[in-house]
């Protein structure tokens, strides 16, 4: 293949981070608030990258670099902020069919393929050439340099976009998919319980997407078991963090209030005595911090507490709403969920949590209200939820800055 000669004009291109949305763009009246959101997003998580300016463009945003050191480090890290649809690595060009063919021979230089397409699209519409025309006339362009390659406009081994503004231009390949959804921040706080397992990271990072700021709520059973889970709980906080920019873990100690159930209540009762518990405290804690429901990695029928009847009597042990975002999911498609968010292999280290202690044989898969009021009836619900709140512990995390524990 010949080699493009170089042009000036190849010589002063400046890289860009194109970010593209979607459901943010199906907002109308509000879609300013999310887009400000969105946009303060990914200013934070690019923060400690170098220099990155944002600015909003028809339908998309933009990250111009210029002279930025690690431009693939910020397209990877747009790609982790949720609203975003996809994110690519663009070159900026003057809106002139020289400049895009400039760049255009600058993406095929040296690349193998047997197929392409171009894809151009006009922000505005007064520009001379119409969609149509350009991918013609990029497209002929092309054929030029790639003898070999023929355009294939639907299994194209390279895609090439351009993507055409008032002002300038964008040309890209390989725009990369990101996690989609909206915005964190837009929907509120919720407190999800954190156990620790492989179910509960998936299901915070779920609501994280759907808009929400998440409180992580652990439960230990220190000193009857080893501190190990709070510092699975830790290490999963920090990589969850990465999503939100700031998070709250509250350590609440739960073994003393296990040890009260354990002398009062019948062994087939006693898990979804502890998960009524759980949910009362969790539901105080997040109450004092604004949260508006609490999230829990309950999927159905896959342990005996989490059928619908047991669901029924915990979801009556509390007046926030309670989201299950994995209600409907099985073990296969959490475990390939928590690979893809890196949290499989925190939550599959060895340890011993609070559901391990004082746990029965054979629990109650199906208990009515009725069981529930009678295996309650000698607890002090009020003081064992009082002692969990007393006792809980908070810590902090914050990124890009790096986790960071304090008391607050």
């Amino acid at each position: 293949m010949k080699p493009a000669s170089r042009t000036p004009l190849q010589w002063t291109l400046k890289p860009a981070v194109i970010v593209h949305y979607h459901e943010v763009g199906l907002k109308r009246g509000n879609r300013p608030l999310f887009l400000r959101h969105l946009a303060r997003n990914l200013a934070r998580a690019t923060s400690d990258l170098g220099p990155v300016r944002l600015r909003q463009l028809s339908g998309r945003i933009l990250l111009d670099l210029d002279d930025h050191p690690a431009p693939e480090a910020v397209r990877d890290r747009a790609l982790r902020v949720c609203g975003v649809a996809s994110a690519a690595l663009a070159y900026r060009v003057a809106s002139n069919l020289d400049a895009m063919k400039a760049v255009v021979g600058r993406l095929v230089e040296g690349r193998t393929f047997a197929s392409f397409r171009i894809t151009a699209r006009r922000a505005f519409k007064t520009y001379p050439l119409t969609s149509v025309e350009l991918n013609r006339a990029l497209g002929a362009f092309v054929l030029e340099r790639v003898p070999a390659a023929r355009v294939d406009l639907h299994n194209a081994e390279l895609e090439i976009h351009v993507e055409v503004m008032p002002a300038e231009t964008f040309v890209y390949t390989d725009p990369l998919a990101g996690p989609g959804g909206l915005p964190v921040g837009t929907a509120g706080t919720v407190a999800a319980l954190l156990s620790g397992g492989i179910d509960s990271p998936v299901a915070a990072w779920r609501m994280m997407k759907r808009g929400c700021r998440v409180l992580f709520v652990h439960f230990h059973s220190v000193p009857y078991l080893p501190a190990t889970s709070q510092a699975k709980a830790r290490a999963l906080v920090e990589r969850l963090t990465a999503w939100q920019y700031e998070s709250r873990l509250l350590l609440v100690p739960f073994g003393e209030i296990q040890r009260e159930v354990v002398l009062t209540v019948p062994p087939p009762a006693r898990v979804v005595v502890y998960r009524r518990l759980m949910v009362r405290i969790a539901e105080a804690l997040g109450r004092e911090r604004g949260a508006l429901a609490l999230v829990t990695g309950e999927s159905l029928g896959q342990v005996a507490s989490q059928t619908l009847e047991n669901i029924a009597r915990i979801n009556e042990a509390a007046t926030l709403p309670i989201l299950r975002p994995l209600v409907g999911m099985d073990k296969l498609e959490i475990t390939g969920e928590a690979r893809r968010l890196g949290t499989y292999e925190i939550s599959i280290e060895p340890d011993q949590d609070c559901c391990t202690l004082f746990t029965p044989r054979h629990p109650a898969t199906r208990m009515s209200p009725d069981d529930v009021r009678a295996a309650e009836a000698r607890l002090d619900i009020p003081g064992l939820v009082a002692q969990g709140c007393a006792g809980a512990a908070g810590e902090a995390f914050e990124f890009p800055a790096g986790a960071r524990a304090a008391v607050v």
